[in-house]
């Protein structure tokens, strides 16, 4: 859903697609495609690949681009000066509430958790998207997002899809690879469709391309004889890959899907994109991120939240249930996450503005500690009363969930970088 009512700050007037084509136009084979030598699937039978897609751990973001409000979502204060029209309601776990525009997400919160805690300490847009994306504030050097650091971690070897997509849809994201390399940032699908040049040329037959390829190997064979180089094995190594997702588009395609899911999803596009999610993770893709926007309500705050919380809530319930049924969530860690939250106090245009002091995120899945509520607000939401937390916290807890050390350190030519905020930790009550 396109909304136009943005705060119309410098980072609203960027260009969304050009803000994210250095990183996913840097090439299809240069991308995150695999983590592992060349080669495809074939090399194991379907009963071993099944299951090893169902033990393997992965990690699935539902960006809220804007700054979704938390007393409109995750944090509701009835009866009280900030906290608008709309009433709490019950939820599958005794004693948890959320607010009454997420119905269906409120019969799946026994497979979630909230973190109501959260302070950021930032109000800008461009800034609190590195925070929740990294684990870092934005300091000058680019840390790797999420994505990059999982799609390195976790994408199996012989693996012929991308490690770390990026399911576009309206709103931008940081999903550099950074010190990492660009092997790691997103394949971005912006429209949710299969990666561009990703099919051959109507014009180029199945032979004709063999005979392309077989010229490249032997080409590059030639040259690494005299002159190979970590370059030149990567340039090889992406080539390689490329042909896997080739091999592989179908994949990205949710009319493969029967019908009955697709209405289920609903025919709109974050519905169809929440299908398509499903659809990678099944395939045991590490990473996806979906974005929905826009949440950027600095009036009409209350109309626009009906409208988009509207369009999330059936899509995300109706996939975690999915993900439950599938035997996949116990291996599959669910954030929903935005770069802020909204003020309590409601403005003179019936808004709220941006907020990072107070706010909040839902989580679960991926052996986490489910139906949990850590920290809380006060009783109008204006400031953390109980377990305060950030995003290195968070960062931490998502990292460790899936198995990851986040106390480690990257080397990149002999100099370390740690995985995650060494100042920080998880959220341990969280963790399983």
């Amino acid at each position: 859903m396109r909304c136009d009512y943005s705060c119309r700050t410098l980072e609203h007037g960027l260009s969304r697609r050009s803000f994210l084509r250095s990183a996913a136009g840097v090439g299809l084979g240069a991308l995150a495609i695999g983590g592992g030598v060349p080669g495809d699937a074939s090399w194991l039978s379907p009963a071993v690949a099944n299951e090893m897609r169902k033990s393997q751990k992965r990690i699935l973001t539902i960006f809220l681009h804007g700054g979704v409000s938390q007393l409109e979502s995750w944090d509701p204060k009835p009866n009280t000066d900030t906290g608008g029209p709309f009433r709490p309601i019950a939820t599958s776990v005794p004693g948890m509430q959320i607010c009454e525009l997420l119905p269906y997400t409120a019969k799946q919160m026994h497979h979630l958790s909230l973190v109501r805690s959260i302070n950021t300490k930032n109000g800008s847009h461009g800034t609190g998207a590195v925070q929740m994306q990294t684990g870092h504030n934005d300091m000058g050097a680019p840390h790797p997002h999420l994505g990059a650091i999982i799609a390195k971690q976790l994408t199996p070897e012989r693996f012929p899809l991308p490690g770390h997509i990026l399911i576009r849809g309206a709103g931008s994201s940081r999903s550099s690879g950074a010190f990492l390399g660009p092997r790691y940032s997103s394949v971005t699908l912006e429209d949710g469709k299969a990666p561009q040049h990703s099919e051959l040329p109507a014009a180029l037959s199945l032979s004709s391309e063999e005979r392309r390829q077989e010229f490249r190997r032997l080409a590059n064979d030639r040259f690494a004889g005299k002159r190979r180089t970590a370059d030149t094995d990567a340039y090889t190594y992406s080539y390689e890959q490329a042909r896997q997702l080739m091999a592989e588009r179908d994949v990205f395609d949710v009319t493969k899907e029967p019908a009955r899911d697709q209405q289920r999803y609903g025919a709109h596009e974050f519905g169809q994109h929440c299908l398509l999610a499903r659809r990678l993770l099944e395939k045991g893709v590490p990473f996806v991120q979906v974005n929905h926007s826009n949440y950027d309500t600095h009036f009409e705050n209350f109309d626009y939240h009906i409208e988009q919380l509207g369009e999330f809530d059936r899509p995300f319930a109706t996939l975690v249930a999915d993900l439950h049924d599938r035997g996949l969530l116990k291996d599959t860690l669910i954030v929903v996450m935005s770069e802020f939250g909204r003020t309590p106090k409601i403005n003179s245009r019936y808004g709220r503005d941006h907020w990072g002091t107070a706010w909040s995120v839902c989580l679960g899945g991926a052996g986490l500690q489910a139906g949990a509520v850590i920290g809380k607000t006060n009783a109008n939401g204006t400031a953390v009363a109980d377990r305060e937390v950030d995003h290195g916290h968070l960062f931490h807890t998502y990292l460790q969930a899936v198995g990851i050390d986040s106390t480690d350190s990257f080397n990149i030519a002999g100099r370390k970088y740690p995985v995650a905020d060494p100042s920080k930790g998880p959220i341990k009550e969280l963790l399983a």
